[in-house]
C-alpha cells in the first residue's frame, strides 16, 4: 500500500484530521501525521492563522520540510489548506515522490518550478463556493490543464474544511466522496 506525509490544515491536527488519517490507515495505508502547531488546535481559521503569523508561516512550513527528512522518497505528499502549501512543495521537488493530494487548497505550479514533474499524479479537492479555495481555483485549473495526471474534484457547497469531522464545516456527503477518490487514489500508488 502507498506511505502518505499528510499536512494539518490552519486549525492545527484536529481530531478531525486524524480521524482521516485513520480511515487512510484501515485501507492498510501508512501515514504519517506531524503535529506543525505543537499540540495546539484552534477554534476557527482566524484563530489558526493568528497562531501561524506569530510563529512564522516559514517557520512552520520549515517544520513541515524536516518532517520527510527521515522518511524514504516514495512517499504520497498530502495537506488540507495550509498543509498544501508543504504538500505541494514536496510533491513537485523531493526525488521520488508518488503523487500529491491537494486538498482545500493549490498553488501554481510556477511556485516550486516551471512544470509538474512528469508522470507524478496529483488529485485537488475544494468546493465552489469557498471563499478560500476560489482564490486557488484557477491555479487547480491550470494544473490539471497541464499534465493527464491531474484530477480536479469541485464539490458543491462554500464549507473550507469539509472532510474535517471535527469541525462545523463538515460536509458527511462531501467528504465521504473524497475519502472514496483519496482511497482509490491510493491504491493505484501500490509499493
Amino acid at each position: 500500500m502507498a506511505e502518505v506525509l499528510l499536512f494539518h490544515h490552519i486549525q492545527g491536527l484536529t481530531d478531525g484530521v486524524r480521524a482521516f488519517a485513520d480511515d487512510l490507515r484501515e485501507a492498510g495505508h501508512t501515514v504519517h501525521t506531524p503535529d506543525l502547531f505543537d499540540g495546539r488546535t484552534f477554534a476557527s481559521i482566524d484563530d489558526g492563522f493568528a497562531h501561524a503569523r506569530d510563529t512564522g508561516f516559514d517557520a512552520i512550513r520549515a517544520r513541515g520540510l524536516a518532517a520527510a527528512e527521515p522518511l524514504g522518497p516514495d512517499l504520497v505528499y498530502a495537506g488540507f489548506s495550509f498543509g498544501v502549501t508543504i504538500a505541494q512543495r514536496l510533491a513537485q521537488t523531493r526525488p521520488g515522490a508518488r503523487g500529491a493530494l491537494l486538498m482545500y487548497s493549490c498553488l501554481p505550479v510556477g511556485e516550486f518550478g516551471s512544470a509538474w514533474p512528469d508522470g507524478e499524479p496529483v488529485q485537488v479537492h475544494g468546493k465552489e463556493g469557498d471563499e478560500f479555495f476560489d482564490e486557488d481555483l484557477p491555479a487547480a485549473r491550470e494544473l490539471a490543464a497541464s499534465t493527464p495526471d491531474a484530477e480536479l474534484f469541485v464539490y458543491p457547497g462554500e464549507q473550507h474544511l469539509f472532510a474535517d469531522s471535527s469541525l462545523d464545516a463538515y460536509d458527511p456527503e462531501a467528504a465521504a466522496l473524497l475519502l472514496d477518490r483519496v482511497r482509490t487514489f491510493l491504491a493505484r500508488r501500490t509499493r
